[in-house]
């Protein structure tokens, strides 16, 4: 499914590390929660990603509600689509390849229907690329040390950068990474695609969440050209502010930053707990700090992303 106008329509047409430049914009929030509020199943370890098979327009509507609610930028449903993933579902390796191809297609299909519905503004994709432990499907991307070198998780991710980056996404978003080791490896492995990286940590306080400083986790992208943006997502709200200011004392860099509600995720009875603590009033702290992508994960929909915007434009 791709679309036959034209992409980016020429009178919106910026690069995407201007616009970061000039910033802040506004990242979408979650796809889960937005696949399930209109009624699809996710309890595959596929998750989002069992969609780009089994019912792609729905990924396409998804990806349009977050753009006509006010992000600039479009997180593609790829955080969990691997080979070895689709693999589990009997789906061979060169279909799944196209499928996670497909998710870049599919973000693009929803920035075009937007500027063809009144979206008057130069709209974005970003590529995601989940943690090695997002395949596993058990929890352990908010674990890390998987027991995996550098160099085998370099060559467990570059089967799907490649074919994400030959899409033609504006930017590879390298999210949720828990761990130093599984940065450092994606980090060299980008290098083969000329397509500019934002990455995102999952933390836990003044760390990551297989326990390194952040000092040292965001360190890792200070001296890279392709690394556009450096910050934090999927994390409570609450642990934002120290970590835009660290990232950019650190690094020099615009901060990437879209935490998730709040509440807590159960791996094992694969359900959120807790209660909800993201405020849209929140976000005027991390632009303060240096955040130049600011949007929600995970259980923030539409209307948080919504409530971003409108904060962020009428500060």
């Amino acid at each position: 499914m791709t679309s036959d106008a034209p992409f980016p329509p020429a009178h919106l047409s910026r690069s995407f590390a201007d616009s970061v430049a000039a910033g802040p914009l506004v990242l979408d929030g979650g796809m889960s929660n937005q696949l399930r509020s209109a009624g699809h199943d996710l309890s595959d370890e596929l998750w989002s990603a069992r969609l780009l098979a089994d019912s792609p327009e729905a990924i396409t509507e998804a990806h349009l509600a977050y753009f006509e609610a006010g992000a600039d930028v479009a997180i593609t449903a790829s955080y969990q689509a691997t080979v070895e993933g689709f693999a589990r579902r009997r789906v061979k390796r060169d279909k799944a390849l196209e499928l996670i191809g497909l998710s870049v297609e599919l973000a693009l299909d929803a920035a075009t229907e937007a500027w063809r519905r009144g979206v008057d503004r130069p709209l974005y994709v970003a590529a995601s690329v989940g943690p090695y432990g997002a395949m596993l499907a058990d929890g352990s991307e908010y674990r890390g040390r998987y027991g995996l070198s550098v160099a085998e998780l370099a060559d467990f991710h570059r089967p799907r950068l490649e074919a994400l980056a030959a899409v033609g996404p504006d930017v590879l978003a390298l999210e949720t990474i828990p761990d130093t080791v599984e940065a450092e490896a994606l980090l060299g492995a980008v290098r083969d695609f000329d397509v500019p990286v934002w990455l995102s940590y999952s933390i836990a306080g003044d760390r990551t969440r297989a326990g390194q400083p952040l000092e040292e986790a965001f360190a890792l992208a200070a001296d890279s050209d392709q690394v556009i943006a450096v910050g934090v997502n999927c994390c409570t709200p609450e642990d934002v502010d120290n970590a835009v200011a660290t990232a950019a004392r650190v690094t020099g860099k615009p901060v990437v930053a879209y935490p998730n509600s709040g509440e807590t995720w159960d791996a094992e009875a694969r359900a959120w707990n807790g209660r909800a603590t993201f405020a849209p009033e929140q976000v005027t702290g991390w632009r303060d700090a240096g955040a130049r992508l600011i949007g929600g994960c995970c259980r923030v929909g539409p209307e948080g992303i919504s409530g971003i915007r409108k904060v962020l434009a009428g500060a």
